[in-house]
């Protein structure tokens, strides 16, 4: 209990160190980087991933493969569900909360009050840790765009992949698809492979067109790798002219076998450059990564459940094709940030709910309000009931509703207050 009190405090006033107008640059963490003797040029061998959806579970994908073949790795990802420890995967575990509290201390005091963002100290941080630790691989994934994204400092890679891409963020990264697209692409560095993951028709066209003179060896879905077929239990990889298969992951969505061929397709790559992956050791993998808050299947009073953190278009496409799969009557508890896109959210899979249960997300003052979104619902004639917290919501769902599934969504932070909650 003490050491939690500590973090919280901790964390409280790093925030506290945030600039009043942020300027998308390097600068910053650069700055500091350079007191902490450059830890960001002592890291071992890096994959960076870039993208709008995906990010993680790709990521998973690969960390457990890496990890079946007997590699120590380091992970760094954002946001984080429940606890910010998640973020820090040091050596194949999850940081102490002790050895978080000390290396936060640590860069807070080389950092001296200097003006920086809550990301750029908690990425320096991490790149603190993995500099002082051995591992095999790193990695890394962006917190927000690309280009002038804090994890962006490092001057090599191995490989790079681009996930799909959305709009999201549009305040910082561009309010269009292509400027987006160009954002997150500033990730690439000279001499690493290139991954780019299943995107629509136009913005992979775009993508190829900025790629135009790039000279590093580059992989497309759908090009260059393919899902060529799909069973119950496995699935079917094209690359090189060789059909491989493997089993289906244990991530529900169709869109979870897009995600592992990408992190497949990094695996064979390696393997290629002669590092030891096995065929088999890639199935034990998939069947055995999670990632919670991606359509994670869960039980509360009695209430088939599923828990997603969705919170823009590509994510509401891929919700509606899953509650599609299910043919289920369904009903949504829904709470959202109020910089996210929440009418044509809810315009995507209004056709496969049968209502919505609008919350405010508990201690997030910029998430919607439960009129806000029960407002948004009337427009697009979706019913909806206003509901003061989760477990309200619940109750009401247990005694009154009684769906054939429940599904909650339209943010990370609700899923990480639920899975604190229950889970």
């Amino acid at each position: 209990m003490k050491n939690n009190a500590e973090l919280k405090i901790l964390l409280n006033n790093l925030t506290k160190l945030h600039p009043k107008y942020i300027d998308l640059s390097l600068n910053r963490i650069l700055k500091l980087l350079e007191k902490l003797e450059n830890p960001h040029l002592k890291l071992p061998p890096t994959i960076h991933i870039a993208g709008t959806n995906g990010k993680g579970s790709t990521l998973s994908f690969l960390k457990q493969i890496l990890m079946k073949n007997d590699y120590k790795v380091h992970c760094y990802i954002s946001p984080h569900i429940q606890k910010i420890e998640e973020r820090f995967f040091v050596s194949n575990k999850i940081i102490s909360q002790k050895k978080l509290i000390n290396t936060l201390k640590f860069v807070k005091k080389i950092n001296n009050n200097e003006k920086i963002t809550f990301f750029e100290i908690t990425t320096a941080a991490a790149f603190y840790l993995f500099s002082q630790n051995k591992a095999d691989f790193l990695i890394l994934e962006t917190g927000l765009g690309g280009k002038f994204d804090a994890t962006n400092v490092i001057k090599k890679t191995l490989i790079n992949i681009i996930t799909p891409i959305s709009l999201d963020h549009i305040e910082f990264l561009g309010k269009n698809l292509n400027k987006i697209a160009e954002e997150k692409l500033g990730i690439i560095k000279p001499f690493s492979k290139i991954i780019i993951s299943k995107n629509k028709n136009t913005i992979k066209k775009h993508i190829k067109k900025t790629l135009k003179n790039n000279k590093n060896e580059k992989f497309f879905f759908n090009s260059n790798f393919k899902i060529s077929k799909a069973t119950n239990k496995n699935f079917f990889l094209k690359f090189q002219e060789k059909e491989m298969r493997f089993r289906k992951p244990a991530l529900e969505g169709d869109y979870q076998i897009e995600n592992a061929s990408t992190s497949i397709i990094a695996s064979l790559l390696l393997k290629k450059k002669g590092y030891k992956i096995t065929i088999n050791s890639i199935n034990k993998a998939l069947i055995n990564t999670k990632w919670p808050g991606r359509l994670e299947n869960i039980k509360i009073k009695k209430i088939p459940i599923y828990l997603d953190g969705s919170h823009n278009i590509e994510g509401a496409e891929q919700l509606n094709f899953f509650l599609k799969s299910k043919n289920k009557k369904v009903w949504v508890i829904l709470g959202m940030m109020k910089n996210k896109n929440l009418i044509d959210f809810l315009k995507i899979i209004k056709n496969r709910i049968e209502g919505v249960i609008a919350i405010k997300i508990p201690k997030e003052k910029n998430s919607f309000d439960p009129h806000e979104i029960f407002l948004t619902c009337n427009k697009l004639k979706i019913k909806c009931i206003k509901q003061k917290n989760i477990l309200s919501s619940l109750n009401l769902v247990e005694n009154n509703i009684k769906p054939e599934l429940l599904l909650i969504t339209g943010s990370l932070y609700l899923v990480g207050k639920i899975r604190n909650l229950f889970v």
